[in-house]
């Protein structure tokens, strides 16, 4: 097929142990999915319904590659995250039937422009700019649910230069893989490619050039990143 200008290359994900890749279609995130980092942003950690946001396919960076802080920002946060990967579409999925829908995981960070955006949420403004800009979330190649089962607790951590920033176990989120894929499916079509980022512990905070990032979910992935 013809086309005027040339198609935007596909994302790959790497996957661990195989020469395969998994193309992404669309990038999900789930707000405020930890109690203890829903109270450090000032908000009421009970349990209402989770919320989305979206980042795009090409805001995410692959493996080995640095991290370029962004224009447009002074304060840029990092936000450790368990991120999941689906192989089956679905609408109106059960939670019960979710975890038939996941390929894999992977761990990732969901870089934030936190300036940007506490000014959107004063206006009352989305957050696309604070969230969804270039190279924004760092990802690390996908271990396969065949691998590794389908973890419901277990380790989530992040480091910036040696020291501990963030501490948490899967176990302390709100919403489960299961009931966010539940859930994420009433509001939209998911298809084969999708995957999500399902919130981070508390402990979130500011990066600068030369920093070093490690972070990774226990008996999943891990991941370094520098800060450029």
């Amino acid at each position: 097929m013809e086309t005027v200008i040339p198609p935007a290359p596909p994302v790959l994900l790497p996957i661990a142990g195989s020469a395969a890749t998994f193309p992404v279609r669309r990038v999900y995130c789930v707000g405020r999915n930890y109690a203890d980092h829903a109270r450090e942003m000032g908000h009421d950690p009970s349990r209402e319904p989770p919320f989305f946001f979206q980042k795009n396919a090409d805001n995410l960076l692959l493996p080995d590659k640095d991290f370029p802080y962004p224009p447009r920002s002074a304060d840029v946060h990092h936000e450790v995250e368990l991120v999941v990967a689906l192989r089956r579409a679905g609408a109106d999925i059960r939670a019960e039937e979710a975890l038939d829908h996941v390929y894999g995981y992977a761990v990732g960070i969901d870089f934030t422009r936190r300036d940007l955006q506490a000014e959107a949420k004063k206006a009352g403004r989305p957050w696309t700019a604070a969230k969804a800009f270039e190279h924004s979330a760092p990802i690390s190649a996908l271990a396969p649910a065949t691998a590794i089962g389908h973890p419901a607790s277990g380790g989530i951590w992040l480091k910036v230069n040696g020291e501990s920033r963030q501490q948490g176990d899967l176990a302390q989120m709100i919403w489960t893989v299961p009931e966010i894929v539940a859930e994420l499916s009433r509001l939209f079509t998911l298809a084969p490619g999708d995957v999500i980022m399902t919130g981070t512990p508390a402990g979130v905070g500011a990066v600068m050039r030369g920093d070093i990032i490690t972070c990774g979910v226990d008996g999943v992935a891990s991941l370094s990143v520098k800060v450029v």
